[in-house]
């Protein structure tokens, strides 16, 4: 898949602006806010390896895989048991 290098620069500011609204949610008191913020920033570590991949950013690419890994266990800890 080809994605147009315009577009590409343009997913690093919403991916911006997802991680830093998802670590204000999981600061959050509100169990469910927290579980949100989790999600967001599953969504930003998408978002973030989408664009790395074609950048050649590996490291970050390594790095957003490893931060979903960590929040994938933020989310079955926050769930209701």
């Amino acid at each position: 898949m080809n994605i147009p290098e315009d577009l590409l620069n343009y997913i690093q500011w919403p991916a911006m602006v997802v991680t830093i609204t998802a670590a204000w949610y999981v600061g959050a008191e509100r169990k469910d806010n927290r579980n949100w913020g989790f999600w967001m920033l599953l969504l930003s570590n998408l978002l973030w390896f989408i664009w790395a991949i074609p950048h050649s950013a590996w490291a970050l690419a390594l790095l957003q895989v490893s931060l979903a890994i960590t929040n994938i266990r933020g989310v079955w800890k926050s769930s209701p048991k």
